[in-house]
This record gives structure tokens, sequence and C-alpha cells, in this order.
């Protein structure tokens, strides 16, 4: 008879969890010691003229971010209904503000009107356009890799599993949904059954 440790069956905590709070705290920590240093330096009147000049410039930003994506959204819709009324099906590079990465220009905004040198820095590098087609560029690539080494069962997976291929080569997102499948609530000790392709 063997016994031993019955294993953990506590998820394994990430790494980003265990060091997100410690990356925080030297973040804040590393602002206050900046600011009391410029604050020394130049003088308490220049340090808020920085934080409140930081504060309006990224509220200009956001709104100015904000405007530019429901421009470029409606004008995809339009797009999307002239290409359906004429029949035809509009390309991706016809897209307008495909390339803008508004959401990393949001962040600069958003970085700059939270108080901070460190921030409105990391904040006015978001507002150059090389840097923000890079992040863009890089995140599209590690997102893509994530889900195509994403193991069975994951969230990745089903994503994966809920694309429907066309004969003409697009893809239409969808929901699996199995008619012999009980309808009602499931119970919480219930398992889902797995996405097939």
């Amino acid at each position: 008879m063997t016994t031993g440790a019955q294993p953990s069956l506590a998820p394994k905590r990430s790494r980003a969890r265990t060091f997100l709070p410690l990356g925080v705290a030297a973040w804040l920590v590393l602002e206050i010691w900046l600011l009391t240093v410029v604050a020394d330096a130049a003088g308490a009147l220049t340090v808020l003229a920085l934080l409140v000049g930081g504060a309006v410039l990224g509220a200009t930003v956001v709104k100015r971010a904000g405007r530019r994506a429901f421009r470029n959204l409606t004008s995809t819709f339009q797009q999307a209904q002239a290409a359906a009324q004429g029949g035809v099906t509009p390309s991706p590079a016809d897209r307008a503000g495909a390339d803008d990465r508004n959401g990393f220009l949001m962040l600069g905004g958003l970085l700059l009107m939270i108080p901070g040198l460190l921030s409105d820095a990391a904040g006015l590098l978001l507002l150059v356009p090389q840097v923000r087609s890079f992040l863009g560029r890089y995140t599209e690539r590690a997102v893509e890799r994530r889900m195509g080494a994403a193991p069975p069962g994951s969230l990745q997976d089903a994503f994966q599993q809920a694309r429907i291929h066309r004969p003409d080569g697009k893809v239409v997102q969808g929901e699996v949904i199995r008619e012999e499948a009980p309808q009602g609530p499931r119970r919480a000790d219930e398992s889902r059954p797995p996405l097939l392709p």
C-alpha cells in the first residue's frame, strides 16, 4: 500500500498575478520619488503645471481618438452597406482607419491623464504613430501565437472552434448550439460539452 500526498487541485498562480502587484507598487514609489526630485529641482509650481498640462493633453487626446474611432466606425458601416447594396464585398484594405491604432492612442491619453512623470512619458511615447503601429503589429502577432498554441478545451480553443469557414474563403463567427442538449438552466456541477469543429 502506498501513501502519498494528495495532489493540489488549486490552479497554479500565474507569474503575472504574482508580480503585477509588486510592479504597480514599485511604479507608484518611483513616480512619487521622481515627483519629489523634480519638485526639489524645479519647484512645486513646475510639477503642478506639468501634471495639469498632462491631464489636459491626455483628455484632448482621448477625445480626439474617440471621435476618430466613431468616424471610422461610421464610414466602415457605410462602406459595408454600400457593398451589400452593390453585391460586392469590401476588401480589408478599403476599411477606413484599419491602421489607426486608436486603442493605443486612447491608452496614451489615459497615461497622460494619470498623475506622474513616468506615465506622462509613456503616454507621450504612445502618441508617436510609428510606436503605435509597431506595438499594434507586435500585439497582433502575440495574440495569433497564443490562439494557435491554445490547448484543447481552453477559452482560446473555443474561439478557434466557433469559426465557420465558407467556400468563398470568408470566416463567419458563430456559436455551436446542440439540439439534443436539454434546454434549461445548467447545474453548477454539470460540465459543458466540448465544442467540435
